[in-house]
């Protein structure tokens, strides 16, 4: 059975994706240390939409690789098991903002786990991380929450202020940015694999 790979995971493959038109920065050395991050996108049976970062903002790039081709994956959850002790190497205050929300996070009783630049360099032990990084959450949610629950939530975002906090909300359907749910707005931007949409509902989206 094929693994159900889900946005936001991290993944090495062996080679280079086949049929790549790949920027210079991207090169076999590089993918054997630096992972692939699944990305949102329709695509064809047994075919993996990924990006590709490299140590700079400005390179990144996004095409698919065959799911045969995977030697490694890692999930954000995976990385949640880092997130309470020092990073040995490196360290930033995206890092320290993990450490300090993490037991919050662990109590929602919600699946979490760090993405973007820290969950990279978590997984990886590459240092793309920067004094002014950001810290990259998602949390599993898979409805809505009841009060007690948006107000853990609100705590959360509160806790994190050394920093700029991105924390996306998975649906199982869709994933959106906390804080323009919180901020009340009508509708919300939901990234689905078949692309945004705009819904009032994103718990309903199948």
């Amino acid at each position: 059975m094929m693994e159900a790979w889900r946005a936001h995971d991290l993944l090495w493959v062996s080679g280079l994706p086949d049929g790549a038109s790949l920027p210079a920065w991207l090169d076999a050395a590089w993918l054997r240390a630096a992972p692939l991050v699944v990305r949102r996108a329709s695509t064809v049976p047994g075919r993996i939409p990924v990006g590709m970062r490299g140590m700079l903002r400005s390179e990144r790039h996004a095409c698919e690789v065959d799911a045969a081709a995977v030697v490694r994956s890692v999930t954000p959850e995976m990385l949640a098991r880092l997130a309470h002790t020092p990073s040995s190497g490196f360290d930033c205050t995206a890092l320290g903002a993990l450490r300090q929300v993490a037991p919050l996070l662990d109590a929602t009783g919600w699946a979490w786990g760090p993405t973007g630049g820290v969950g990279f360099a978590l997984a990886s032990g590459l240092p793309v991380l920067r004094a002014d990084s950001d810290l990259d959450l998602v949390l599993r949610i898979a409805a809505p929450p009841d009060a007690a629950q948006a107000g853990a939530l609100r705590t959360i975002a509160a806790t994190v202020t050394a920093c700029r906090l991105d924390l996306q909300i998975d649906t199982g359907s869709g994933g959106f940015a906390y804080a323009e749910w919180a901020a009340g707005r009508g509708k919300i931007l939901l990234k689905t694999d078949h692309g945004p949409v705009l819904t009032a509902t994103p718990w309903e989206m199948a």
